[in-house]
């Protein structure tokens, strides 16, 4: 009897799921088809909705659950669901506290979004963005936890599912490829595999169900292919809202790959203090902070009229706010830091048209005259053509898909009855309905935290029904094979024991002990791993066995290492050799090209701890920078 939950993928919401059933006292194994866990979770830059938080108390922001609910409901539209509404919102001040209890992370920052009547997006304090800090967490935990007591926690990647195995109306466990080997593996399965939005496949979901959008760039990783979609439709699950497709208004235009298919997120917090939005003429042409699908269409209607490209524009004050996004994106060459002199120039409008612009709008953020598209809220005002700007080009980008697998309330995935499948769960971006036909920023994090619970919740509750149906004999003697164990040291954790000891030692289960991992990173062998076969390793690598090689480089032969198939970088004193390793970055490859040849220290900071190097790439460390001091610490 199988006495583990699976859960496929490693984003967040699979996580949640994963540390919920650890929590819980189930047993779990976590597979994911990447070389790394995070999936797009980890780009999230905006942060996690939450409505009567303890943060929101503290500072007296005047939300209410029912608030937050009527503003989903709104954003959905006719597509709304309310029962799935209603989870999302009134479990959502749970899902941040239980962030920062379980997992010790800071979210005590709070904003307001587009479509939000009050600011209830939660960030942190410190310097990486918000999906990223919350995801690299509960990462680094599970990681912790697969060292620690591997007979209950195990994880490994770089293992394709390619079937959820059913019998009946039943699933029974899943098949995933590693190695070139087919595995089947038994137990309740948690599907959390993500969304369609780089779907660019034979199969492509996109072409199928929006192929207007088929030619536009991504920002998701190319493992935002729908797998999951097509795997349980094959099965008589339902998809639904398929067409709801979320294009979002301001993805960041590289001047030096402009028609790049994957681009960069400008975050929503960049119109939230304040960004405006101009055509070629230095005119807006919409309410910046309405909802996503509303700003994307109006810029369409500027393409329309020949009046692209559009340009976001920070004055000071919003740019002093965001120090770290306008840092950030700089560093990557996506935006620019101008006078409005020179911003009038590369607009190609004169001085006056754009003074006249920042005027007008000055007028309607003091209340002297209405804005034409109904703007209510305004930050970081005036606007003045002295002042000194951040510039970058925008276009609508692929973002996140709204459709996906019909669920319940409780997670479950549903036939094409209407009726739950036994022991099949779905979380995340794969689940439809939660959104209904557009997504409120700061609500994909939310989404995936809240179902993740709920699905790792369902699943433990299957597996230990079973667990107690099939011991046999009688309810006296189902319960005396079982011995739950508190440990008061960790509030809400429950350990839970067989009499015969668990797992059994069968064929598949010493299969699924060699193949286990230990760490979040790319798998890679070498002497550094416990195994020269990639996909055998079974620890990350020890920061105490990491040396830095003596050979120095200076910046200089560093820069001429500065293409795709050439590319080196320098990060805090070491110069790293990533040529071969661009497609194990869970960030993917453009994060890394557009630092080719370059001391990339600052954009490094902004998003990693320094263990992440010796930790999970030690072999793209090929030296030192000649002149500066190592200040990678591990």
């Amino acid at each position: 009897m199988p006495q583990r939950v699976i859960v496929v993928g490693a984003g967040l919401s699979g996580l949640s799921a994963a540390h919920t059933i650890y929590l819980s006292g189930g047993n779990v194994l976590l597979l994911d088809k990447n070389n790394f866990m995070g999936g797009n979770s980890t780009k999230a830059t905006s942060g996690i909705n939450g409505a009567l938080t303890r943060t929101q108390v503290d500072l007296k922001i005047a939300d209410s659950v029912k608030q937050f609910y009527d503003d989903t409901l709104k954003s959905a539209r006719d597509k709304a669901r309310p029962d799935l509404i209603k989870v999302l919102t009134y479990k959502s001040a749970a899902a941040v506290e239980w962030l920062q209890d379980v997992f010790n992370l800071d979210l005590t920052l709070v904003s307001r979004l587009g479509g939000h009547s009050q600011p209830r997006t939660h960030r942190g304090h410190d310097a990486k963005f918000p999906g990223m800090a919350i995801t690299y967490a509960l990462m680094q935990r599970f990681e912790e936890l697969a060292e620690a007591e591997p007979e209950r926690v195990q994880l490994i990647k770089k293992a394709k599912v390619v079937k959820v195995n059913k019998e009946g109306n039943t699933a029974t466990g899943v098949t995933y490829l590693f190695n070139g080997e087919e595995v089947t593996v038994d137990g309740p399965v948690v599907l959390a595999t993500g969304g369609y939005a780089a779907d660019f496949t034979e199969t492509s979901l996109l072409k199928k169900h929006r192929p207007d959008t088929y030619g536009l760039s991504t920002t998701n990783g190319a493992h935002a292919t729908g797998d999951g979609h097509k795997m349980l439709m094959s099965l008589g699950a339902n998809g639904i809202d398929m067409d709801k497709v979320q294009v979002h208004p301001t993805g960041l235009v590289d001047p030096k790959d402009p028609t790049a298919k994957t681009k960069f997120l400008a975050a929503e917090a960049l119109r939230g203090e304040g960004g405006i939005l101009l055509n070629n003429k230095g005119q807006r042409f919409c309410d910046e902070l309405g909802h996503r699908d509303y700003v994307s269409g109006k810029e369409w209607e500027e393409k329309e009229k020949g009046q692209w490209p559009v340009r976001l524009v920070l004055n000071s004050k919003a740019s002093n706010i965001l120090d770290f996004h306008t840092r950030h994106y700089s560093g990557r060459g996506l935006m620019k830091k101008m006078s409005g002199k020179e911003l009038a120039k590369e607009i190609g409008c004169s001085e006056k048209d754009l003074q006249a612009s920042f005027q007008d709008y000055n007028a309607i953020a003091d209340g002297k005259k209405k804005d034409p598209w109904g703007k209510k809220f305004f930050h970081n005002t005036p606007f003045d053509i002295n002042d000194t700007f951040h510039v970058s080009v925008m276009e609508p980008v692929l973002h996140f898909t709204m459709g996906g697998i019909e669920i319940n309330d409780q997670a479950q995935c549903l036939n094409a009855e209407g009726k739950p499948f036994e022991g099949l769960f779905v979380c995340g971006e794969l689940a439809g309905g939660v959104h209904g036909a557009n997504r409120l920023g700061g609500s994909s994090l939310l989404g995936c935290v809240v179902y993740g619970r709920v699905a790792g919740d369902s699943a433990s509750r299957y597996l230990f029904q079973k667990a107690l149906n099939s011991a046999g004999g009688s309810a006296v003697s189902r319960l005396g094979q079982i011995s739950l164990h508190i440990d008061p040291s960790q509030p809400g954790k429950v350990s839970v024991e067989w009499a015969n000891g668990g797992a059994s030692t069968s064929g598949q289960e010493q299969q699924i002990q060699q193949q286990s991992q230990k760490s979040a990173g790319p798998v890679l062998g070498g002497k550094t791993a416990d195994s020269s076969d990639p996909g055998k390793v079974t620890k990350p690598n020890t920061l105490k066995d990491f040396k830095v090689p003596e050979k120095e480089y200076t910046l200089e032969e560093v820069a001429k290492h500065n293409k795709k198939d050439d590319l080196w970088i320098a990060v805090k004193g070491v110069v790293l050799d990533l040529t071969n390793w661009v497609d194990e970055h869970p960030g993917g490859p453009q994060a890394l090209f557009s630092h080719m040849g370059r001391d990339a220290t600052e954009e490094f900071e902004m998003l990693h701890d320094d263990e992440v190097i010796p930790k999970y790439a030690p072999e793209v460390v090929i030296g030192r920078v000649k002149g500066q001091k190592i200040a990678l610490e591990y």
